[in-house]
């Protein structure tokens, strides 16, 4: 409802007069605009919603239902943790600040009821009166701030709980055998495919902006921690093999009828498997079958325990991450 309440001494009258009909039109109402409205609406269901009101001391109240819908730029650098301020603007159209001021009321000059909004929460309402300028002279006006914060119960749900729970799950390959190349390469990926497609929701979701927000931030976080969760398996992975062919080498070198008699024990003498490609095969699960030479060419000592290494380094990014 937009209200507006005017003097004019013309219209003074007692109470005891008899009343007449005066049509709205004849009355001389202030014309006034709304300078940042992007639509607007006057309703007509089910006839013109409009009001006037003469008072005996002269006063005029103007009264019309709208809807209008304002323009707000806002800044989502620190989306969704952002607040932002709209304004609803109301000026004088043809009467400059000679004819015409516009004042707020003293009392609740806004008020909004039961409003409700999804993704939005109303902090504070404030209001000021200003001067448009134009070369044919000052205007008055009035503008009203909305202070607007953000919900964040509906992204909390649907962005942070699920891309936390992905990077998690991406660590359990830390506790994962180094031979288990199969499981810990399809857990890395499937959790990087999946921290990767919900960045690209939630991206379709957000109007485009040129600079970066806090959501992509946080997404470009959680995707480094999966996809270096993945690589520290990979480097491992390849320096236990490189390892363990270069000391089965060695080992071969200092007594080569024994290593090469135990690992090429139950094989088919036809095709002899490659030494290397035995040694990793056999290294973790032959143990004491090797005549005590598995401690000397297996490093577990320092290169499995990379994981766990790296399962601590990445608990304590993630917690950097959050205390910022």
């Amino acid at each position: 409802y937009f209200n507006i309440p005017f003097c004019h001494n013309f219209f003074e009258w007692k109470p005891d007069w008899k009343t007449g009909i005066l049509p709205i039109k004849s009355i001389w109402k202030p014309e006034v605009y709304f300078p940042n409205a992007k639509e607007a609406d006057f309703q007509f269901v089910t006839v013109p919603n409009v009001l006037v009101r003469i008072n005996p001391d002269g006063v005029i109240l103007y009264m019309l239902r709208l809807r209008v819908t304002f323009s707000c730029m806002m800044d989502l650098s620190k989306f969704p943790l952002d607040r932002q301020t709209c304004t609803m603007e109301v000026a004088s159209f043809s009467k400059t600040v000679e004819e015409l001021i516009l004042a707020w009321k003293e009392d609740n000059p806004v008020t909004t009821g039961n409003l409700g909004m999804s993704q939005f929460e109303l902090v504070a309402i404030v209001t000021d009166r200003c001067q448009e300028s134009f070369q044919i002279g000052n205007y008055s006006c009035l503008v009203a701030e909305f202070h607007l914060s953000r919900s964040l119960g509906f992204h909390l749900v649907q962005s942070y709980l699920p891309t936390i729970l992905m990077v998690v799950i991406s660590w359990v390959s830390f506790w994962m055998d180094v031979n288990s190349v199969p499981g810990r390469v399809t857990l890395g990926v499937t959790t990087l495919l999946t921290v990767s497609s919900k960045a690209t929701n939630i991206q379709e979701n957000l109007p485009q902006a040129s600079y970066v927000k806090a959501i992509d931030v946080w997404m470009g976080t959680c995707t480094a921690f999966v996809f270096l969760a993945l690589l520290e398996f990979t480097v491992v992975n390849y320096l236990w093999r490189k390892e363990c062919c270069r000391n089965f080498r060695r080992a071969r070198a200092y007594s080569p009828d024994a290593i090469t008699k135990d690992l090429l024990d139950g094989q088919d003498n036809d095709k002899p498997p490659s030494p290397c490609n035995t040694l990793v095969k056999e290294c973790s699960t032959k143990e004491n079958k090797i005549h005590g030479w598995e401690n000397k060419f297996c490093v577990t000592d320092s290169l499995l325990n990379a994981d766990s290494d790296a399962n601590t380094l990445f608990v304590c990014g993630c917690d950097e991450v959050l205390n910022s």
